[in-house]
């Protein structure tokens, strides 16, 4: 999958306008925001609560939970993922509330060789029904520094954006019978875990554990909510606008490996409904 010069140079401004438009005060401190929940000591909170980190080794795998419980706004937490070989690994970084018809939005980065990229897989669950997977090559290293990944979350839509470039939109379906996430509060989770029995070319490559421990990092975890922030309103209130419309296509196109929509071999009767949509 190659990128033209146009493409790299595309990427490059891109970059430059959105790093001008980025919210630049984090207001998160991991010891007010989240518990560390699982992995014994693996999990840490460094400098005053600015910094987390997870560990991954043969024994335990480790992971946190807000605190709180958000429904609607804005989350942006800035990962830098396990570095060299990380087959095998998988760093989850998510909301979701509980139960059997629970609701969820996924940020999944799947392990890979050194050399080969991440994959980032997304999903979005509603009621207890996932399967709407859609997967994506980066178009930067995302263990040499900190990226900001973020989920806008409002009735309208969800929309995924990693360092404020949209990367997918679901839309709200509701009027051809599509349920969308919208009654039921979520707590943001992230865990690092082995899962060398799928996540890495399908399970073909396993976890070299003489490379353990595995750690991720992260920090500028920062929430705006819908119901305690006139700004939420000004952004996208019922769609993207064209600059990042044309981002989206960009993304799709160079970097998009796979999409359920498009997978007849899985819906031979025809992509699920919220695809035609």
């Amino acid at each position: 999958m190659g990128i033209s010069s146009n493409g790299l140079s595309l990427l490059l401004l891109v970059g430059l306008v959105f790093s001008s438009l980025m919210v630049a005060t984090y207001a998160g401190n991991f010891y007010q925001d989240f518990d560390l929940t699982w992995g014994g000591n693996r999990p840490k909170i460094f400098k005053g609560g600015q910094l987390l980190s997870l560990s991954l080794d043969k024994v335990s795998g480790s992971g946190f939970q807000s605190k709180k419980e958000y429904l609607f706004g804005r989350i942006d937490m800035q990962l830098k993922l396990v570095p060299g070989n990380s087959a095998g690994t998988v760093t989850a970084y998510y909301l979701s509330s509980q139960g059997p018809t629970h609701d969820e939005i996924d940020f999944e980065f799947l392990g890979n060789l050194s050399g080969d990229p991440y994959v980032l897989h997304t999903n979005v669950f509603t009621q207890g029904k996932g399967n709407r997977e859609q997967q994506f090559y980066l178009w930067f290293n995302p263990s040499r520094n900190f990226h900001t990944y973020s989920v806008i979350w409002k009735p309208q839509h969800i929309i995924f954006l990693v360092d404020n470039i949209p990367i997918r939109v679901f839309n709200n379906a509701e009027s051809v019978g599509v349920p969308f996430p919208k009654s039921q509060p979520m707590r943001i989770y992230s865990s690092l875990w082995n899962a060398d029995d799928w996540a890495t070319r399908g399970g073909l490559v396993k976890t070299d554990w003489s490379k353990a421990p595995f750690t991720a990092y992260y920090r500028n975890f920062n929430v705006i909510e819908s119901k305690t922030s006139n700004s939420f309103a000004e952004w996208h209130t019922n769609a993207l606008d064209a600059p990042s419309r044309r981002r989206l296509r960009w993304v799709q196109k160079y970097f998009m490996i796979y999409n359920y929509c498009t997978d007849l071999k899985r819906f031979p009767q025809g992509p699920p409904v919220e695809c035609r949509h």
